[in-house]
């Protein structure tokens, strides 16, 4: 176990970032930290980093307590967007302070990647574009090889090409040297063929925590004649509906197996999966691509 959380609360004055969340991190695995603006993430890992503290209850990180701990802190890696470096930094400082930061830095790894994203080596940070300053954190999240690295949206000014680069990389250098990563984003669609275990945060609460695979199971659309589609929908949790005339649309959480489908096809009524963002959206905000969606029960 690489991480343990456990009824994790953090406060801000009178505002509650995290309210009671617990789970664990196990090693070489890809996490999705997934939740809308403000839910709670960046919190979230900057408490693991110890960068926060919280207010209540406990994280392990390594079996130890993360904040003022060296031993823990030289074996996490923490990238974010809005990461800060001294104004007379160069792209070549950068890559030289993580370099003695990180015990298992590849620097052949680092200056490969480099090129790869078209970085200048001697230009002042505070002189590149924001995709470059983005681009910077990456070398450094991918080349420090730490075996717990974290990525919080660092992905602004990307171009599609380099976010792509940025993936592709993660996963062949996640296959030679697997460690445990959590990527939070909002670029959930582009991030759901690398994402191995899904974490859901909503409202500063864990909302779900559960393998990717088997979540994709568990969430579909339901679309069919109102009548129809309802009848199906009836005995399932629905996270949200929509009714265009004649038709309506159901999203369901819940496993639907072969006797579930034999009904649907009976009913006349489609049952298709969701994509991970869909999924995410549904659960956070009760629409999964309709503006004029509703929450409901049946």
């Amino acid at each position: 176990m690489i991480v343990a959380v456990k009824d994790v609360t953090k406060r801000f004055r009178d505002v509650v970032a995290l309210g009671g969340v617990s789970f664990t991190l196990r090693e070489n695995t890809i996490y999705g930290l997934l939740g809308r603006n403000g839910a709670g993430k960046t919190t979230l890992m900057q408490i693991l980093t110890g960068q926060q503290v919280a207010t209540a209850g406990t994280v392990e990180v390594f079996g130890e307590q993360p904040y003022e701990n060296d031993a823990v802190l030289a074996r996490t890696c923490f990238v974010r967007e809005s990461q800060r470096y001294p104004d007379d930094y160069r792209v070549k400082h950068a890559l030289r302070a993580a370099a003695l930061l990180f015990p298992n830095w590849d620097e052949a790894y680092a200056q490969s990647l480099v090129d790869d994203f078209r970085l200048p080596r001697s230009r002042t940070i505070k002189k590149l574009s924001r995709g470059m300053l983005s681009a910077v954190g990456l070398v450094i999240g991918l080349a420090a090889r730490a075996p717990l690295t974290l990525f919080d949206e660092p992905y602004l000014g990307l171009d599609a090409a380099a976010r792509q680069l940025f993936y592709d990389r993660l996963l062949a250098d996640y296959a030679e040297h697997p460690r445990t990563v959590m990527l939070s984003t909002h670029l959930i669609d582009e991030v759901a063929d690398l994402v191995e275990h899904v974490l859901v945060i909503d409202q500063g609460r864990l909302i779900v925590d559960e393998d990717a695979d088997r979540l994709r199971g568990q969430v579909v659309l339901a679309t069919g004649p109102a009548d129809a589609a309802r009848a199906f929908a009836a005995p399932r949790t629905v996270l949200h509906q929509t009714t265009v005339g004649p038709v309506a649309r159901f999203t369901l959480r819940g496993e639907v197996d072969a006797d579930a489908r034999a009904e649907a096809e009976r009913l006349g009524v489609t049952v298709t999966p969701v994509s991970l963002q869909q999924l995410v959206v549904s659960l956070t905000t009760g629409a999964a691509g309709s503006a004029t969606s509703k929450e409901t029960t049946p």
